[in-house]
């Protein structure tokens, strides 16, 4: 098993406390944490794959990554453990609690959800990076990850964000977008057994004070705490406020500490100060997560089928499609669901990339141009690049007709330009 790059902050003999970062980050946003938290706890700090010079190991769903922190962390003989998550972090976080809660001794979420916005949000962010790399992402994280105010009063740091995101892996970043895209705990919240500490700013569009509060009504023992001033990174924005929030969780929460890790590696340099907001925690009323039923009485290929079709084609799509049915026409959803994507799109023989790569043949020699317009939105999600779509409708023209060809690439023109094209 894959372990991650990590780092150990404190003495040998203390309790270990993990932090885990978020999408596009490094260990160095809990930088303005460490000092005060190294003083009851051991801390230790991992990077995501291809995350601040880490190897580029892609991993493609949040089980992967926490399989990986597990083996790091048995590597390094530490059984039991606390832990912070942000994001993407808390994520794993919460995979973690599910999956070995006799392990954890508490959590603390920050910035983090059940399940992240919509699968297709991330999908289509890795099928921007693959076009045009992270240089678009990157020059705009410090809107997602920071209050306007922030942003402008800390130049240094709005720098720093953009380089953090610019040096990852874009490979390891679309597959973390994968992670995100897939991971959906809802249903499941009940079942996190340890003491929570949610944490949330208040001026978080991402995973905002709405996000959080589904948590804390899902999670048995959970009380959310809400930083005024704060966005996405509320560890960064507001460092001293953050850090009284967690040691003070951590200092009462804490379940049969025990467990050591390995030497402390030298101090890392601080970020810049900036003034912190502390504020209580307050118990939130219950407030129940939205969760899709699942299809009662379903063959069990329909289910498969649904789910590969929302994945190359996106829920906006599956969804129009399905709304759209009717009695006349319901009964062909159901069997286009059920054996094009059941039986033939989840079939192992060939891959996403291949199948599209046949889809789109087939298309172009058919002359489907409405279907060719969204299985090209399904080839970019499904990894091809708009260079290789290019390649399969030149091969396409010698073998179906110049003609029909010329169609094609007329309308996957204008659909890799929408897909591609960076939000302002």
């Amino acid at each position: 098993m894959e372990t991650l790059q990590y780092r150990f902050d404190g003495p040998e003999h203390l309790p270990v406390l993990v932090l885990g970062p978020s999408l596009g980050t490094t260990w160095h946003m809990f930088d303005r944490q460490v000092p005060e938290l190294m003083k009851q706890w051991r801390v230790f700090r991992y990077d995501l794959p291809g995350h601040g010079g880490a190897p580029a190991h892609p991993a493609g769903s949040v089980s992967d990554i926490a399989d990986r922190l597990l083996a790091t962390l048995d590597s390094l003989g530490v059984q039991r453990f606390g832990y912070v998550g942000c994001a993407l972090g808390g994520a794993v976080g919460m995979e973690l609690a599910l999956r070995q809660p006799a392990r954890m001794a508490s959590l603390a979420l920050v910035a983090t959800s059940p399940r992240f916005g919509t699968p297709d949000e991330f999908r289509q962010r890795g099928v921007i990076v693959r076009t045009n790399g992270l240089d678009p992402i990157a020059r705009t994280a410090p809107e997602r990850w920071f209050t306007g105010g922030f942003a402008a009063a800390q130049p240094a740091i709005t720098e720093w964000a953009v380089q953090m995101v610019r040096t990852t892996d874009p490979g390891c970043y679309i597959a973390a977008c994968e992670a995100l895209a897939g991971f959906d705990v809802r249903s499941e919240l009940g079942r996190v057994g340890v003491p929570t500490l949610v944490l949330v700013g208040s001026d978080d569009q991402l995973t905002g004070p709405a996000q959080a509060r589904t948590l804390v009504a899902g999670i048995p023992d959970a009380r959310l705490a809400v930083v005024p001033g704060a966005s996405h990174l509320v560890p960064v924005e507001q460092p001293g406020a953050v850090t009284d929030l967690l040691v003070r969780h951590f200092s009462t929460a804490w379940q049969q500490p025990h467990d050591t890790g390995q030497s402390a590696l030298p101090a890392v340099p601080h970020l810049p100060a900036v003034a912190p907001s502390p504020m209580p925690l307050a118990p939130l009323a219950e407030i129940a997560p939205a969760v899709v039923p699942p299809r009662s009485g379903a063959p069990d290929r329909f289910e498969a089928g649904l789910k590969v079709r929302r994945e190359v084609l996106g829920d906006a799509h599956v969804d129009r499609a399905l709304a759209a049915a009717d009695e006349f026409s319901g009964d062909f959803q159901e069997f286009v669901t059920r054996y094009a994507w059941g039986e033939i799109w989840d079939r192992p023989g060939l891959d996403r990339r291949a199948r599209s790569c046949v889809t789109l043949t087939a298309l172009v020699a058919g002359g489907h141009l409405d279907e060719l317009a969204f299985h090209t939105r399904a080839a970019l999600r499904n990894g091809l690049t708009p260079a290789e779509i290019k390649e399969v409708l030149l091969q396409a023209a010698v073998y179906c007709g110049v003609p029909a060809a010329n169609s094609a690439f007329r309308v996957a023109q204008r659909v890799i330009q929408e897909e591609t094209t960076p939000a302002e």
